[in-house]
Order: C-alpha cells, then sequence, then structure tokens
C-alpha cells in the first residue's frame, strides 16, 4: 500500500537486526532477521504461495470472493487461515493473502532466527524481544507520519497490518486513509483491517467502525484514520516519532 516502501521500510529498521529484500512473482517482502536468510526466506516464500496458488486452481472464488466461504477439509494451514480471517471478518479470504504470507514465511524463518520481522505491502509479522515502533502512512492525511504505534514488547509474535481505500492497489469499498489492526494472528489482522476500511467513508464513521472491530475475537488494538480524525482503541499507545 506504500508508494515509496524503501523510505517507509527505513523507518522501521530494528537495532542488531540484518534487512533484506525477496521478491516472488507478485510478493515482495522487506525482512530482519539476525542474519540474511534470503534463500531461506525464498524457499518459504515459493512454498506459501504454492499451497495458495494451488487451492486456487481447484477453488476459483477463493480468489474472487467478497464473502467467506465454506471451509473444505484437509487444506493447508495457510490457507484455513484465510479461511477462518474471512469468516472472522467477514470479507473474502484473499482479504487476508498479504497477512498470512507474511506471517507463514516469518514463521517458518523462526526456527532459525530468534527475532523476524516481516513486512508485506503495509502488513508485518513480527517476533521481537524489544518494544517497536511503527510509523502510520496515510497518504495526504495531515495525521499521516506524524505519530507512532507503540506496541510493548511481547513472548509471542504478532501480527501489524495496515490497509487503505486511498492508497495503493487493494481492493477497498472505504476511503479512509488508513486502518491499522493489532492481533496474534498476522492473517486476521489484515483482513479486519479491510473490512473496517470498507466501513469508514466520512469521519463520522469511524467511531462505530472502532466498535465493530473491537467486538471481533482476537482483535488487540486498532487506529483508524480519516483525514485529521482518528479513533484509537486497545493494546497500543501513540508516541512522537524521533525524528533525528
Amino acid at each position: 500500500m506504500f508508494e515509496d516502501r524503501s523510505s517507509y521500510r527505513r523507518l522501521h529498521r530494528k537495532k542488531g537486526l540484518v534487512s533484506f529484500e525477496i521478491t516472488v512473482k507478485e510478493t515482495n517482502l522487506n525482512i530482519q532477521a539476525d542474519q540474511d536468510l534470503t534463500r531461506e526466506a525464498v524457499t518459504a516464500a515459493l512454498k506459501f504461495r504454492g499451497y495458495i496458488e494451488t487451492h486456487i486452481r481447484s477453488c476459483p472464488e477463493f480468489s474472487s470472493s467478497f464473502a467467506p466461504l465454506p471451509v473444505p477439509d484437509l487444506i493447508p494451514g495457510i490457507v484455513l487461515d484465510m479461511y477462518r480471517a474471512a469468516i472472522a471478518s467477514r470479507t473474502g479470504p484473499m482479504a487476508a493473502v498479504a497477512g498470512a504470507v507474511a506471517e507463514h514465511v516469518g514463521k517458518s524463518l523462526l526456527t532459525i532466527s530468534r527475532e523476524i520481522v516481516v513486512e508485506n505491502g503495509g502488513d508485518v509479522f513480527i517476533r521481537s524481544d524489544s518494544d517497536t515502533i511503527f510509523t502510520i502512512y496515510a497518504g495526504e492525511s495531515p495525521l499521516s507520519m506524524k505519530a507512532g504505534i507503540l506496541v510493548k514488547k511481547r513472548k509471542k509474535p504478532f501480527g501489524l497490518c495496515t490497509s487503505s481505500g486511498t492508497l495503493g492497489h487493494s481492493k477497498s469499498f472505504g476511503k479512509a486513509d488508513a486502518v491499522t489492526v493489532l492481533a496474534s494472528s498476522c492473517a486476521l489482522a489484515d483482513a479486519v483491517a479491510t473490512a473496517l476500511g470498507n466501513r469508514v467513508k466520512t469521519p463520522s464513521d469511524i467511531a462505530k467502525a472502532v466498535d465493530t472491530g473491537k467486538q471481533i475475537p482476537g482483535i488487540e488494538g486498532l487506529v483508524i484514520i480519516k483525514g485529521e480524525h482518528m479513533g484509537l482503541w486497545g493494546d497500543l499507545n501513540l508516541v512522537p516519532l524521533d525524528k533525528t
């Protein structure tokens, strides 16, 4: 969702980790780990994309539906996560694809790196030994890049995903400048960010969208930005950005 990913990604580099990028077909990931794991990351991305592509060939509506679908038997974990995220958020399964890929690639790398950050177009899977500050890019909003979201150190990995109705190429039926969602499941956070973004067309929609989001099991925090207006809820805090 970011027009200039390189500058955005520089803001999220964590001290002590090695940053590298991979591109596999349409998937472009920025990854931070204890060491350069480019080869392992490419292998993982090919594997998990392959699961999704194979499922789409047998179930084409998986890639086109804007509503949840019945969950089939005997499907790979990444595909199951997308079905479940769609049901929870009342979206189509592909609303969770970026977050799901980030999460499954990240989890595969956690077997060889204690800390991992995987960013996939604004959807971030992270396992870190320190607090993390994320910057929201919200396009033309005066709030864009003005403050950071502080997520305290956690024992388990989590996802922080951002959707926009005014930026990027992803399908959105809303006009939110940014909807950011915190959850333990990156696939769920991605799908819910899309779903809530669909609800926000004017600033008056922010409060209702926040109320909807906080009722979804597994959602732990929300930030919604439309123009100069913001809604904030949950286990995160706004902090001033370091301008140095």
